[in-house]
C-alpha cells in the first residue's frame, strides 16, 4: 500500500514538472507580449527599473528641447537646423527605446525610426563640419592647396596605396552625395520593409534565404559603410582646423551613438535569435533580447545627451582665417607646385 502511494506521488510530481516545462516552453514560443502583459508582470524591482529608465528618457528629451531653444537664439541661421539635427540623435533614440520598452510589439517600428533619424544625422554631421569652416566656398578656399586622403575607415583604412584626391567642388559634391544616399535610401528601404511586413513577407527573425530581411539588412549595412566613409575623410582633413571647436569629442560622440545604436543592438538581437539569451515569461528569447537592448540604449543615450549638451553649448564665433604658411596639420598632402 505504501509503495503504491510513493509511486503515485512520484507520478504526480513528474506530471506537475512536465506541465510546468510545457507552460514555460509555450511561453518561450509565444509572440511578443502586449504592453498590459508587461505591466501586470512587473514586480517591485521592475517598477523601479522602468520608472528610472522612463525618467531618463524624459530628461533626455527635455535637455534636447532646452538645447534647441539655446541654439535657436545663439547660433547663426546657417547652422541652426544642422546642429539641432546632430544634437537630437541621442534623445530621439532614447525616446524611441523607451516606447519600445513599454510597447514591445512596436520595437521594430521604433528601431526603424531611430535608424532613419541617425541616417540623416550622418549626412548632417558632414555638412556641420563644412559649415563650421564657413561653408562650401570658404572650405574650398582654405583647402584648395591640399589633397584628401581617402585611405581611411571604414572602407579603405588598409589601402594605403590609394592616391590622394584634389579638393575641388566636384570632390566635395561626391563626399556629400556619399552620405546623402544613405539618408535617402535608408528611408526608402524602411518604407519597403514596413510594406513587406504588412504582407507577412518581412520578419527580422526569418534568416532563411527566402526571407526579405536577409536581403535588405546586408544591403543597408553596405550603404551605411559607404556613408560613413566621406564623414571620416572630412574629419581627418578638418580635425586640427576645428580642434578649438571640440570637433574630436563631437566626432567621438557621433561614433559612439553609431556603435551603440547599430552594432550593440545587432549583437544582442543575434544572441537572442540564437537562443543564447534565455526566455523569461512573458518574454520569449527574442523579445527579451529586444527588451535588454532598449533598456541599455536608454541609459547610454541619457549619458551621451548630457555630454553632447556640454560640447555644443558654446559661442559660435567665426573660425579664424588660416595663416598662409599653416598647413593645418591635417595629414593632407600639399599640391605639388608645377
Amino acid at each position: 500500500m505504501s509503495l503504491n502511494c510513493v509511486c503515485d506521488n512520484r507520478a504526480t510530481g513528474a506530471s506537475m514538472n512536465n506541465d510546468s516545462n510545457r507552460t514555460t516552453a509555450r511561453s518561450c514560443r509565444e509572440n511578443t507580449p502586449f504592453a498590459i502583459d508587461i505591466i501586470l508582470h512587473l514586480d517591485i524591482f521592475g517598477i523601479i527599473l522602468y520608472s528610472i529608465l522612463t525618467f531618463m528618457a524624459v530628461v533626455s528629451m527635455l535637455v534636447f528641447i532646452e538645447e534647441c531653444i539655446y541654439i535657436y537664439r545663439k547660433v547663426p541661421s546657417n547652422k541652426k537646423s544642422i546642429i539641432i539635427w546632430v544634437n537630437g540623435a541621442a534623445p530621439v533614440i532614447a525616446t524611441m527605446s523607451c516606447l519600445g520598452m513599454w510597447i514591445p510589439r512596436a520595437t521594430m517600428f521604433t528601431d526603424m525610426t531611430s535608424a532613419c533619424y541617425f541616417a540623416i544625422v550622418v549626412f548632417k554631421f558632414l555638412i556641420m563640419m563644412v559649415e563650421e569652416v564657413g561653408g562650401d566656398q570658404a572650405f574650398l578656399n582654405r583647402a584648395g592647396r591640399h589633397k584628401l586622403k581617402i585611405s581611411t575607415g571604414p572602407c579603405c583604412c588598409c589601402c594605403l596605396c590609394l592616391p590622394h584626391v584634389a579638393i575641388t567642388r566636384r570632390s566635395l559634391f561626391l563626399l556629400k552625395l556619399g552620405s546623402f544616399q544613405f539618408a535617402l535610401l535608408k528611408i526608402v528601404f524602411t518604407i519597403l520593409s514596413i510594406v513587406l511586413w504588412t504582407n507577412g513577407t518581412f520578419d527580422l527573425s526569418d534568416l532563411t534565404i527566402t526571407g526579405a530581411a536577409i536581403w535588405i539588412n546586408p544591403f543597408v549595412g553596405i550603404l551605411t559603410i559607404i556613408a560613413l566613409w566621406p564623414v571620416a575623410i572630412m574629419f581627418m582633413h578638418l580635425r586640427t582646423a576645428l580642434r578649438t571647436l571640440k570637433i574630436i569629442p563631437k566626432y567621438a560622440m557621433y561614433q559612439l551613438v553609431l556603435i551603440l545604436s547599430q552594432l550593440q543592438t545587432a549583437i544582442i538581437n543575434i544572441l537572442a535569435l540564437n537562443g543564447t539569451i534565455a526566455c523569461t515569461p512573458p518574454f520569449s528569447a527574442a523579445a527579451r533580447g529586444y527588451m535588454m537592448s532598449q533598456q541599455l540604449l536608454i541609459l547610454e543615450m541619457f549619458i551621451i545627451t548630457l555630454v553632447t549638451r556640454l560640447l555644443y553649448r558654446r559661442q559660435y564665433d567665426p573660425l579664424p582665417e588660416e595663416e598662409p604658411d599653416n598647413n593645418e596639420n591635417t595629414k593632407m598632402a600639399m599640391l605639388e607646385s608645377a
